[in-house]
């Protein structure tokens, strides 16, 4: 039996399936071209071989560790910069793990330990990166300028010891860096988790609605605790639907845990089951199953989000993990037809704002001292007075105004109210109000990522703070990355950075938010200003086109009627922006 040492490379596509399901021939297409124009041409100049290919897979030798991870890095950069001018759906990215070890010679194949946990590294690594064992670091440390993060010890499947791991992302230019939203961010330093919608077990579609709202309530408890990171409801209701890598999902949010489970309700009874998943090894931490009824709901969600905290956060003390979070409502009707109200208000149309809307106020006459529900009426209402085709936009925004102060006179801990309060205060130009109301969100709810919003918008239109605000605008897109209304945040820390005089990182935020699906008019109209005042006057009149094609009575006159509280000199400087990117005056 033949044996070398060797230096081993081993890569897969991220999310092959989902690409594959996409367009199967296009993806195929594209693979190999990227092939045949980076990898090959990299292997044959560093001397690697091809030891074989597995559709989304390949497995590589070097006779020089210098070589292979040299491979790997250029590979990688130049996969980036291919990928930097596509849209999310068409990139293709890779993970690499790279082992320095013995193989065993099996003809053209080669077989052992040294593979296998090359194999496991690459399974480590994160989109667009390279894992590398320690005997690989310790060859290459100080050959090579590559910059390798220690991610210690790491228990790797069917490897008998624990394998040193270090890892190496992609170093971009500084405008790419600050807008490379869909690379996958980095753990925070605090536990951090995703809770999956749970799937409804019950023969009846309809509970879809219930298994949501239990799913959600859970979110928003945990969100409560300083010492825990918790990815906002939208961006974990994302994947509402889909069979998901737990590892990938994890590394797309940004999260070492992930919490899913199921619901099944069958007359008055309900049964509810829980899991916490360590998506680094794949480990179920905790595991139950709670049985009850429909009048001990709230209880069994406290269950479950004490347990949860318990296992993730042991020292937390007691009194943090008391309830803070809400006052159920008297009515569990109410409760579970807001969950339905609230899957119309996050499609943020004006068909399904308007059922929403609908419905929130149906919420409201069956429970009247529900605070969560006047919330969330007041959100829906006043988005439709900003966003929406609401004829009497001033006599909405007031109605919107008189639910949120009930929500808050109801339930002065109630996040969401104060969020709107403090809209409404930016909208009339309120702007420390705003800036109270917004910090007082964040109070009540740390990984509030609308609270975040807001008050980077504060700072940005009241104080003119661009600097102040762009943490703030980071922080709402990190805690919510799938967020169906990212395009807000990345709109507008797009003009902080044009106020700044950053132009190609505002542009490059401006063309992100235009890219998020189901979007109005209001990021090309922005991205008209940021390309106008760059100078790419021609660009700007092709997205004023864009704006005007979403939103046919677009006009100078508009902007002005709906941005009168802008201070005069940035109104009149946007409209002078769009006005020569060719928007009509009327």
């Amino acid at each position: 039996m033949e044996r070398r040492l060797a230096a081993i490379l081993a890569t897969d596509v991220v999310g092959y399936s989902r690409l594959i399901r996409a367009d199967e021939e296009g993806t195929l297409a594209a693979l190999n071209a990227l092939r045949a124009d980076i990898i090959d041409p990299k292997l044959a100049e560093h001397n690697g071989r091809i030891v074989k290919l597995m559709g989304d897979g390949m497995l590589a030798e070097f006779p020089s560790v210098v070589d292979a991870v040299r491979v790997a890095v250029e590979s990688q950069q130049a996969l980036a910069e291919h990928n930097a001018g596509l849209p999310e759906d068409k990139r293709i990215e890779f993970r690499v793990g790279i082992n320095l070890g013995d193989v065993v010679i099996d003809g053209d194949d080669i077989q052992g330990d040294g593979v296998n946990i090359a194999a496991r590294l690459e399974g480590l690594a994160e989109a667009g990166g390279i894992c590398i064992s320690g005997s690989v670091y310790e060859q290459v440390r100080d050959r090579m300028d590559f910059k390798f993060e220690d991610l210690g010890e790491q228990e790797v499947k069917n490897i008998a010891r624990p394998v040193r791991v270090w890892q190496w992302l992609p170093a971009v230019s500084a405008a790419t860096a600050t807008t490379a939203t869909d690379a996958p961010p980095p753990l925070p330093d605090k536990p951090s988790i995703a809770v999956l919608p749970f799937d409804n077990m019950s023969d009846d579609p309809g509970q879809e609605f219930f298994a949501d709202g239990i799913a959600e309530d859970v979110i928003t408890a945990l969100s409560r605790f300083r010492s825990l990171f918790v990815i906002a409801r939208n961006s974990s209701f994302s994947y509402k639907g889909q069979a998901v890598d737990i590892k990938q999902l994890a590394s797309d949010l940004g999260v070492r845990y992930v919490v899913e489970g199921s619901v099944r309700k069958a007359g008055n009874k309900v049964r509810i089951t829980a899991q916490l998943i360590d998506a680094a090894s794949g480990n179920h931490l905790w595991a139950d199953r709670f049985d009850g009824t429909l009048d001990d709901v709230f209880d069994l969600q406290d269950q479950i989000t004490e347990q949860i905290v318990v296992a993730v956060e042991p020292e937390i003390g007691v009194h943090e993990r008391e309830r803070v979070w809400r006052k159920p409502p008297e009515s569990l009707d109410a409760w579970e037809l807001l969950q339905r109200g609230l899957s119309h208000m996050y499609r943020a149309n004006d068909t399904d704002r308007t059922e929403a809307i609908r419905i929130f106020r149906e919420v409201v006459a069956l429970d009247p001292g529900f605070a969560a529900a006047h919330a969330y009426l007041a959100y829906a209402l006043w988005h439709s007075s900003r966003y929406g085709d609401d004829e009497d936009a001033a006599n909405t925004a007031t109605l919107a105004r008189g639910e949120a102060e009930q929500a808050v006179s109801l339930n002065p801990n109630e996040p969401v109210a104060h969020f709107v309060l403090g809209r409404m205060h930016i909208t009339v130009g309120e702007f420390e109000m705003a800036l109270g109301d917004m910090q007082t969100a964040i109070s009540v709810n740390p990984n509030s990522a609308w609270g975040h919003f807001g008050i980077g918008l504060a700072y940005l239109l009241g104080a003119r703070q661009a600097e102040q605000a762009l943490p703030h605008f980071d922080t709402a897109l990190r805690l919510s990355p799938r967020d169906p209304m990212r395009w807000r945040p990345l709109m507008v820390k797009g003009n902080a950075l044009r106020s700044l005089g950053r132009y190609d990182e505002a542009i490059a935020f401006g063309r992100q938010a235009c890219q998020v699906p189901g979007i109005g008019y209001l990021p090309h109209l922005h991205l008209a200003v940021t390309l106008s005042e760059a100078g790419h006057d021609e660009a700007a009149r092709s997205a004023v086109a864009e704006a005007a094609q979403l939103h046919p009575a677009l006009s100078i006159d508009f902007i002005r009627n709906r941005f009168a509280e802008m201070r005069e000199t940035t109104l009149n400087s946007i409209l002078e922006s769009v006005r020569k990117a060719g928007l009509p005056e009327e």
